[in-house]
């Protein structure tokens, strides 16, 4: 695609120009039973570059009719799908995962260009994604059960494990790659059959990502994709439909308590994967380059809209403005640009209302007294974009220590004690993860036990991996993704007695 004596200029263009040409390629319609077809009406919605601001392709519009098409389909597959060698399960995520493999550079142009993270991320996260489908390869054929005899010896006991039956799939767009893969894999992987509806922001990529599949050999009926934006006529057609037997959501807190409200009309399965209010703590032992390294990570991987990314940094006071002061170096020095872009650091945010967010959110802390280290500002160019950004001496009361700030924003709040520092970061409804920064291991345990999180990243600022379980506690979801327990998600145990004779 590019040479090594091209300028700059010139393979930026040329890569513009492939993305354009990888997309207008892609089939955008529903794929239903296998085929690839228009709505029911013929509707469609746009995908817009965040970048630019401009329409990049139109892609059906599914609606009530296509919805009832897909759990239909899927529900008729189930049987068959679930009666499928593991091995042969096993076999497609391997081809699929090895396909994506082949086709990183085009599958991070494609994501790149529908929501803006810059491309060297998007390669990372097309790696990260199909290592879902490898590790689940790995499981499909490792699902297991039990035998064992009842305390009196009058029966044996016998477990097996089997799939739920079809699954509603919901994808957030931060991620559109590693949110599908991390629910198809382990559902493939367990026999199970799919709706999916991704978010209406970046559906392009999972379209991509179906065409994939279908060239792996997954048999038609086994993943149905319905692109809509209007997620409720879709979803609430599905959850009501008494097909499905389990929903898979990733994405807010507000949408997840409906999804579970609607699940208990029919007593659905329930894995939620929902918001986050990370805090980052940096002890005053703490080797200060290490978090602020860390911190960079956790706060600036995707511009900071990830449900993982520090949102409350809190910093002992002791080295508070040294912390504030390098982290600040490092946010200013990064390059703001179009994703596609070689040497962009910091994309755009998807959409304006997400730009308009974080400004109210800064201007807020402001006000209160916050002062900008660094950033601050929109940022000049078409599109979505803001600046990063440190704001030290944020008062806890300030609003966003209780939003997802969801931006390149990293608020540094000064804390004395231990104690003070854990009921802060405690104090909130969320708990999905933190991040701990100390040179003691036994502080680093004994801080970590006390967090009210589901995962602590110990001196790192990613935790993230298809090895590991995923998730978290309070309103911060129910049920893990990834890790060995990934594909329990999506099996159901089932007991025979046996009577010994």
């Amino acid at each position: 695609m590019t040479t090594s004596t091209a300028t700059p200029a010139a393979q930026n263009a040329e890569r513009r120009t492939r993305a354009a040409e990888l997309i207008a390629s892609l089939p955008t319609g529903l794929y239903i039973g296998g085929e690839w077809g228009p709505s029911a009406d013929g509707a469609t919605f746009a995908v817009e570059n965040p970048a630019t601001g401009e329409v990049i392709a139109h892609v059906a519009k599914g609606a009530q009719a296509d919805a009832a098409a897909a759990i239909e389909s899927a529900a008729a597959t189930q049987k068959s799908w679930a009666a499928t060698p593991p091995r042969t399960r096993s076999d497609i995520l391997r081809r699929a995962y090895e396909l994506i493999l082949e086709r990183q550079e085009d599958l991070a142009l494609i994501m790149t260009t529908e929501m803006g993270k810059p491309l060297a991320e998007a390669r990372g996260e097309v790696a990260y994604g199909a290592e879902f489908f490898r590790w689940f390869s790995e499981e499909a054929v490792r699902i297991d059960g039990g035998h064992t005899t009842t305390g009196d010896g009058a029966n044996r006991i016998l477990v097996t494990k089997e799939p739920v039956g079809p699954c509603i799939l919901i994808t957030p767009w931060n991620f559109p790659l590693a949110m599908g893969t991390r629910k198809i894999g382990p559902a493939i992987a367990a026999g199970c059959t799919m709706v999916f509806k991704p978010a209406e922001l970046t559906p392009l990529t999972t379209l991509a990502l179906t065409e994939i599949l279908t060239l792996a050999g997954l048999p038609a009926g086994v993943l149905n994709v319905v692109t809509t934006d209007d997620p409720g006529s879709v979803v609430e057609t599905w959850m009501d439909s008494g097909l499905a037997r389990k929903v898979s959501f990733t994405g807010s807190t507000q949408v997840g308590k409906l999804l579970l409200e609607q699940a208990s009309r029919t007593v659905m399965r329930t894995s939620m994967e929902l918001g986050g209010n990370a805090p980052f703590i940096v002890c005053p032992d703490a080797d200060l380059d290490k978090a602020v390294g860390g911190a960079m990570v956790a706060k600036m991987r995707n511009m900071g809209e990830a449900c993982t990314a520090a949102n409350r940094m809190f910093v002992h006071r002791s080295v508070a403005d040294e912390f504030a002061r390098k982290l600040a170096e490092r946010m200013g020095a990064l390059n703001v640009g179009n994703g596609v872009d070689e040497g962009t650091q910091v994309g755009p945010l998807v959409e304006r209302k997400a730009v308009d967010k974080v400004r109210t959110l800064v201007s807020d802390a402001v006000e209160r007294g916050a002062t900008v280290v660094v950033g601050g500002e929109e940022g000049a160019d078409a599109g979505y974009f803001y600046q990063p950004t440190v704001l030290s001496g944020v008062d806890p009361r300030s609003d966003l220590m209780g939003t997802e700030i969801f931006g390149p924003v990293a608020p540094v709040i000064p804390y004395d004690t231990e104690e003070e520092v854990i009921e802060m970061a405690n104090n909130t409804p969320w708990g999905l993860v933190g991040y701990l920064f100390t040179q003691d291991i036994d502080r680093g345990l004994q801080m970590s036990s006390a967090l009210e999180v589901g995962m602590v990243g110990l001196n790192t600022g990613l935790v993230s991996n298809p090895a590991a379980p995923f998730g978290g506690v309070k309103q911060s979801g129910l049920g893990r993704e990834g890790g060995r327990v990934g594909i329990e998600e999506f099996l159901e145990i089932k007991y025979l007695a046996i009577p010994r004779t």
